[in-house]
């Protein structure tokens, strides 16, 4: 997009944005307000809520039509890849992607097995204190009541506002609720599906987004419906002549397979339609955050006209931008004006600003070999990333999968079960808790960045998490201390804190000695929530 393009769009009303995107005007169009689209203006009016710095943990429905073949993350993009072995999975189990493509698995979406009150229960129970639904993935099917995009799940799949429902269950279980927003991807990640195979028997004969149109459609489960508009259009088409999957796999790669945050080449209809989508998703459901999977935000100057369009609603639903929106690789102008997101990922310092970290017990959409082979992380894998991101004065986006029929499996409940019983016991330690002026110590090491959690080792006993509440000092242990522990920040030393008194959370008073070593502490082994033991520290100084 040309740099008069971007200030027409800036310039221009929810009136002339629906305009260029062949549209109706809206009253759900972007709202204008003191906040202006510009960094500057976001970091002026903008400060973290405190609920959200209380808040800590929040558990996340990454679910949506993905979820229906169970094989894991990007199906939508990998059916179309020959060789892939998502590929494989669908041409044994549903035909091959020239007749039966992403559109037809979105209606196999049937959720019919989803009970969104119980599930936000279960969460509440295991500390959550926000809640988060997947509005719209790459696959481009916006799971809500959408009055910009007719792909949505009222028309395809479950014939439900999954989000609306999901808005209901959680406000009514007293937490806050956000959604997330991927689509700004759709038209770079869905462009396989105007390829074709490159090998065997129907070589060059182009995938079904190539050839499909609304006419196509008369008589048909989406009758009415433009399958252009779900796969968004030819922006990188692969080329004729291609003629290995390997060859493919890397054109694939070199184009469309890159992190675009840029509006497609030559079609600003896609981003204004993507801008009035977003406001439409706002204005329904007035989230308290919102999740953009984006580095930064999405589409430059478009991005900044709805991150001000979100903070201007908040200020009319509470009086102040009393909300959160979250971006990914934050550059230093922008830190302050949303939130950092870091996915699947560390910090490896005690940031200034709070920040969060989203990851998941297995793949973001449900892969039902996780199941099999028992590959899920751990309540304890979860509880010792908790501690971590608090210490860091950051709070953990937890997703737990879903299949398309919307149950979470029987390992997954016990996983959820053993996060109650430690959350029951050490809570204090964690919720409503600030950093401390540390945010621990030990000899394991985390690399900060995203994507990079699955190269980490394993925290030690040797490891210990600070935070800090109602001027009591928590230090958490990673792993159960087998003998003696230690707190080498707690050493007796000149003008040093005096520990007073130690609590074992769940276990009572501990005996306690600080030497020039440390503060040593005799924990026996024992871990009364099954692992992480907590200690409360009262005295002198701790502040």
């Amino acid at each position: 997009m040309t740099a008069i393009q971007r200030r027409a769009f800036l310039a221009g009303s929810a009136a002339v944005l629906a305009a260029r995107a062949g549209l109706a005007a809206s009253p759900t169009g972007t709202v204008s307000g003191p906040v202006q689209p510009t960094w500057e203006s976001l970091r002026s009016h903008y400060r973290v809520p405190e609920w959200f710095r209380d808040a800590k943990l929040g558990l996340w429905s990454h679910w949506g039509p993905q979820a229906v073949p169970e094989q894991g993350d990007w199906y939508g993009r990998f059916l179309y890849m020959q060789g892939h072995p998502v590929y494989e999975h669908h041409l044994r189990t549903y035909g091959h992607p020239t007749k039966v493509g992403m559109k037809d698995i979105q209606n196999l979406w049937k959720a019919e097995r989803w009970d969104p009150q119980a599930l936000v229960e279960r969460y509440k129970r295991v500390g959550a204190k926000y809640f988060m639904a997947l509005a719209c993935h790459h696959d481009n099917l916006d799971c809500y009541d959408s009055r910009y995009h007719a792909w949505n799940s009222l028309r395809v799949g479950p014939k439900r506002d999954v989000v609306g429902t999901w808005e209901r269950a959680a406000r009514q279980a007293g937490l806050k609720f956000g959604v997330s927003n991927h689509a700004a991807h759709a038209w770079h990640w869905y462009q396989p599906a105007y390829a074709y195979d490159p090998e065997g028997p129907r070589a060059g004969e182009r995938y079904d987004a190539y050839h499909l149109t609304r006419a196509d459609g008369r008589g048909t489960w989406w009758d009415g419906l433009d399958p252009q508009q779900l796969y968004t259009g030819r922006h990188m088409v692969a080329p004729d002549g291609i003629r290995t999957a390997a060859a493919m796999g890397t054109w694939h790669e070199a184009h469309d397979g890159q992190w675009i945050e840029t509006p497609p080449p030559a079609d600003p209809r896609y981003a204004a339609r993507w801008l009035l989508r977003q406001a439409d998703l706002m204005a329904k459901y007035k989230p308290d955050l919102c999740y953009m999977d984006d580095t930064a935000l999405p589409f430059g100057a478009i991005g900044l006209e709805a991150a001000a369009d979100y903070y201007n609603r908040a200020i009319q639903w509470h009086g102040a931008p009393d909300v959160v929106l979250t971006g990914k690789k934050l550059e230093p102008h922008q830190l302050g004006g949303i939130v950092e997101d870091v996915e699947r990922g560390f910090s490896d310092r005690l940031r200034a600003e709070p920040w969060q970290t989203d990851t998941c017990i297995g793949d973001w959409f449900y892969n039902v070999a996780r199941l099999n082979d028992r590959s899920y992380k751990t309540a304890e894998d979860v509880v010792q990333r908790l501690a971590d991101v608090v210490s860091k004065n950051g709070n953990l986006l937890l997703s737990i999968p879903q299949p398309g029929h919307g149950a979470i499996d029987a390992e997954e409940e016990k996983i959820l079960d053993a996060m109650e019983r430690w959350m029951a016991i050490n809570g204090e330690a964690i919720f409503a808790s600030r950093p401390w002026r540390i945010y621990g110590e030990g000899p394991t090491r985390v690399a900060a960045g995203a994507q990079n959690e699955e190269a980490a080792k394993p925290f030690t006993a040797e490891d210990v998490r600070f935070t800090t509440r109602a001027g009591a000092l928590y230090a958490l242990f990673l792993k159960p201390p087998a003998g003696t522990a230690r707190v080498a920040a707690l050493a007796a030393a000149p003008n040093a804190p005096v520990v007073e008194r130690v609590t074992l959370l769940g276990g009572g008073t501990v005996a306690h000695r600080q030497t020039p070593r440390g503060l040593e502490l005799d924990l026996g082994g024992r871990a009364p929530g099954g692992f992480v033991p907590a200690v409360r520290i009262d005295g002198r100084g701790l502040a």
